[in-house]
């Protein structure tokens, strides 16, 4: 019986998971700035001041300053400023953000040894997204027959449908030949578009739970280990509309779902190099999230054109695929003045275009340690257009803390983020790639540097803290809603398929709250 059971786990084993595209992973693989009132207040700025719950997953030493117990709880609301709600998207949501807890301990007279929980959402994927251009003759059916007219795969039938024999045929394409561009005499021809329309409504979050062990030695050296483990749950609706020259209309509709966990490590260190000075380096280090993800898709091309075979068609798949983030490094300053003013200075650096797409080849049964194993490889072809596409983003925190009086305390930051994608970056459908296989939307949006302003206020009541935070984002992008494609075969007298990308911004405001106790 184990031996059927075994070459049944074998048979499945082989059946490939694969790996996602680069725009997706790179949304899968950033962090919004969030947590308690006051970490947002201070604009995240306290990986060397610490005695912050947040600190658990930036710099997990910052747990090692807590004297007392403390536990804490966050929420609010995050609005998108000019959106328009658009099917499931809402441009205000409320949001739970933080819930947490620091037991300490004294070892000495001097030093603890503390254990900390947090949950925290440390993405959060609500956005609406609205664009109108002109085509000028491009389309998303004439992209899919140049592909296939230069050979970057070849067309087989099967249940009466054309089905491509390479990666390069996206769910896109597949919908596009099988409706648009057949025709009854069993020839293909493209038609160009004037103008679309695109609308997308995301929604979700990433939830971080983190557990803690840190201490200090002598109130001079602080060291913190985090065990943080994800929780992804994302999902988005688009219509990508397109009004084919003399034709009419056509429709793109597709409702993606991504769920899956991952884990990581952090650690950290804080120094006091003055015994007689309050100030303070910090130093930490992020692994890679190790992500198992799983995606679904349901996708419609809607024909309300002269054109085709057919009114509509759909197609959907569901796979699962790995994804390692890169990793993070970080340096943090930090001085407290008359025990009046806090200050804090942080530099972090992550480089994106080293995220890894992986591609699961097999697994089996360990028959010795009575355990499963699943084994993958990096899909290098992916990779290359992620090292091609992203870069490294660095980011600056600077926040500060008045105590206007010993119970009222004042609270301002600023974050700067660099631009992750490159400017002449876009999303290949021409890779031989499982992440251009299973596609199923073409458009891509390159997002440029962020900046972060945040304002706090907090109040102290007994063993109780009030905490009030407001936060402005605003990140200008280039949304194009496919590749440029120039068409390479000699004396072609089909003409490139050229857009010109079209400005958008994402502007957010956030209201959070937080209420703690320490004991």
């Amino acid at each position: 019986m184990k031996k059927i059971l075994y070459l049944c786990l074998m048979m499945l084993a082989a059946l490939p998971t694969l790996a996602q595209e680069t725009y997706e992973n790179a949304n899968v693989a950033t962090e919004d700035l969030n947590g308690t009132a006051r970490y947002v207040g201070m604009g995240g700025a306290m990986e060397a001041l610490g005695a912050d719950i947040s600190t658990i997953g930036s710099n997990p030493a910052g747990i090692g300053l807590f004297r007392h117990s403390s536990l804490g709880a966050s929420f609010g609301m995050v609005s998108q400023q000019d959106a328009k709600d658009f099917d499931f998207g809402n441009k205000t949501n409320m949001s739970f953000d933080q819930v947490g807890f620091v037991y300490a301990h004294r070892t000495g007279v001097s030093s603890f040894m503390n254990f900390g929980f947090n949950y925290h959402k440390s993405r959060n994927f609500n956005h609406i997204l609205s664009v109108a251009d002109n085509l000028n003759g491009a389309s998303s059916n004439k992209i899919s027959y140049v592909k296939g007219y230069e050979g970057l795969f070849d067309l087989n039938t099967k249940n009466e449908e054309y089905i491509g024999t390479s990666n390069a045929f996206s769910q896109v394409d597949f919908l596009n030949y099988n409706v648009l561009l057949a025709n009854n005499e069993g020839n293909f021809a493209y038609t160009d578009a004037n103008n679309y329309t695109m609308n997308r409504a995301s929604k979700g979050y990433i939830g971080e739970y983190d557990f803690n062990l840190s201490g200090n030695i002598n109130d001079r050296v602080y060291l913190g280990l985090t065990l943080g483990i994800e929780d992804v749950n994302y999902k988005n609706y688009s219509e990508y509309n397109e009004y084919l020259v003399g034709a009419g209309e056509v429709s793109y509709r597709d409702e993606r779902r991504i769920d899956g966990s991952g884990f990581n490590l952090k650690l950290g260190a804080i120094f006091r190099p003055i015994e007689a000075s309050p100030f303070r380096v910090g130093l930490y280090v992020h692994t890679p999230t190790w992500y198992d993800l799983t995606t679904k898709n349901y996708t419609e091309l809607i024909n309300n054109s002269s054109v085709g075979l057919y009114n509509n068609g759909h197609n959907d798949e569901v796979y699962d695929f790995k994804l390692n983030t890169p990793w993070k490094f970080g340096v943090s300053l930090g001085n407290t003045f008359a025990n009046m003013l806090a200050v804090g200075l942080t530099y972090e650096y992550a480089d994106y275009s080293k995220i890894d797409s992986r591609v699961n080849t097999g697994g089996g049964y360990d028959w010795y340690y009575d355990s499963y194993y699943e084994t993958s490889e990096s899909d290098n072809i992916m990779n290359y257009n992620t090292e091609s596409t992203l870069k490294g983003v660095s980011t600056l925190k600077i926040g500060a803390e008045f105590k206007a009086t010993n119970n009222l305390a004042l609270r301002l930051g600023y974050n700067y983020l660099s631009a992750m994608y490159k400017e002449d970056g876009y999303k290949d459908g021409s890779l031989d790639s499982p992440g251009s296989y299973y596609a199923s939307t073409t458009d891509y949006t390159n997002w440029k540097s962020t900046n972060r302003l945040t304002f706090g206020v907090g109040y102290t009541m007994d063993k109780f803290n009030f905490d009030l935070a407001y936060q402005y984002s605003k990140t200008d992008g280039e949304f194009s809603p496919f590749m440029n494609y120039y068409v390479d075969v000699p004396a072609s007298e089909i003409s490139d398929c050229v857009c010109k990308p079209v400005t958008v911004s994402n502007e957010r405001h956030q209201l959070l709250f937080t209420v703690g106790y320490h004991f």
